[in-house]
């Protein structure tokens, strides 16, 4: 990929929903929510503090995140659709 996200922004691969639910129900794809889950493909170099110092990044490549449903601008790069967000969009890692 030919893109580096500046300062505090991540850029993420949403990971696909579940067919089916827990008691066996497939959902169709017009009832299917975006997943709010990704994995982190590229990350910034962090956001500067007022003393002109890196704030080093808590996210990394390959990490799998959760994030808010309406985060991020959603893009397409190379033919796939990605989101870039913000490094405060992000909620949690997933270990």
């Amino acid at each position: 990929m030919a893109f580096k996200p500046l300062h505090d922004r991540v850029v993420v691969r949403r990971v696909e929903s579940e067919e089916k639910t827990a008691g066996g129900l497939i959902i169709p794809d017009t009832a299917k929510e975006k997943p709010a889950e990704g994995v982190v493909i590229a990350v910034g170099e962090g956001a500067r503090d007022d003393d002109g110092k890196r704030i080093p990044m808590d996210v990394k490549e390959g990490d799998r995140i959760l994030f808010g449903k309406w985060s991020g601008t959603e893009v397409t790069l190379d033919g796939e659709e990605l989101l870039i967000m913000k490094e405060s969009d992000i909620m949690g890692i997933i270990s």
